[in-house]
């Protein structure tokens, strides 16, 4: 498992955040959302997702939100994080 960051630059918050309520009550097998915030003038988001690959995160993430922003994927540096959940 790897922690994936995904961080977008978000053009519809509404429908954005919607989409991905619903991507998280569709997460595959063994995935776990830990961290989903946006900022303040909703036009970024960061979100922490663990799973076995970048590519398996962003095929969900992309199908739900991936219309109303432009998503980059990393994987975290989960060794070297502060405050990273489990």
């Amino acid at each position: 498992m790897m922690h994936v960051m995904a961080m977008s630059t978000v053009s519809d918050e509404g429908k954005f955040w919607s989409g991905l309520k619903k991507a998280h009550a569709k997460l595959p097998k063994g995935a776990e959302w830990k961290v989903a915030v946006a900022s303040k003038d909703g036009t970024r988001a960061v979100n922490i997702i663990t799973y076995d690959s970048i590519d398996g995160v962003r095929d969900f993430f992309e199908v739900h939100g991936g219309a109303y922003a432009t998503t980059e994927y990393f994987e975290a540096d989960a060794a070297n994080a502060v405050g990273l959940p489990r």
